[in-house]
């Protein structure tokens, strides 16, 4: 399944929102199959889950079901019960494999209020210019060193004459970017702190930033749906 986080159920963690769906699963009716032992649990598997305050179009995961339902009306149904910011836009009968080796990269937009695209673009120059970005992040094992630069397959400022903010008197800088999957991993928060640290970049405003694409990544260096695979012959509902 493809699901979205939008508005401010972006704010949703991801253990938030697996309650969420675990609840949706019971009063959507979803035939949900459970692990054996114990304490089973439903057969549910998330793969990279967005960060707690970005939105996203490119969510996945994968369930296990007792019988075969239809993929449309199963979407439809779960989409429904939950709450409106967190859809579902998609559901396909898995053809095998995982879910998780699917997927190499993001492609991530990240909008900066206040800052001149001019602006932008030099910092951007610099950033790919070095041959290696050094950062620091607090995780789970503590604050960790890592390259900021060698996960970032393409970085570009986009020119847009839409203003995302609505006010057509303040600069929004627009960034796109593909990140490859690596550990630790390299969220676009870190991709910031790296322009930060090689020209001193520091947005007056919060960003706001989306997940647009998850999936392989081609020789050309784009992005493949990882449900594509799954699509010839399945029953697909979207929205």
């Amino acid at each position: 399944m493809r699901y979205a986080k939008r508005g401010p159920l972006r704010f949703t963690s991801h253990r938030d929102f697996a309650r969420a769906f675990e609840r949706a699963l019971r009063r959507a009716g979803v035939p949900i199959a459970f692990s054996q032992g114990f304490t089973p649990h439903p057969k549910i598997s998330y793969a990279s889950a967005a960060p707690t305050g970005v939105a996203s179009e490119a969510e996945y995961l994968e369930i296990g079901l007792r019988e075969e339902v239809d993929p449309g009306e199963l979407r439809a149904a779960l989409d429904a019960a939950l709450s409106p910011g967190l859809d579902v836009l998609e559901a396909v009968v898995a053809a095998g494999g995982s879910l998780a080796d699917r997927i190499e990269a993001s492609r991530w937009r990240i909008e900066l209020p206040e800052v001149d695209p001019k602006v932008l673009q030099g910092t951007v120059s610099a950033f790919l210019a070095a041959t290696e970005v050094p950062v620091e992040r607090m995780t789970k094992q503590g604050r960790r060193s890592f390259d900021a630069r060698a996960a970032v397959m393409s970085i570009d400022v986009v020119s847009t004459a839409e203003t995302p903010y609505g006010d057509a008197g303040v600069p929004c800088a627009i960034l796109e970017l593909v990140v490859r999957q690596v550990t630790p991993s390299v969220r676009p928060d870190d991709v910031l702190s790296g322009l930060r640290a090689v020209a001193d970049l520091e947005p007056p405003v919060s960003p706001r930033v989306i997940r647009l694409a998850q999936g392989t990544l081609t020789a050309q260096g784009a992005i493949v749906d990882p449900l594509e695979a799954d699509r010839d012959g399945a029953s697909i509902g979207e929205r």
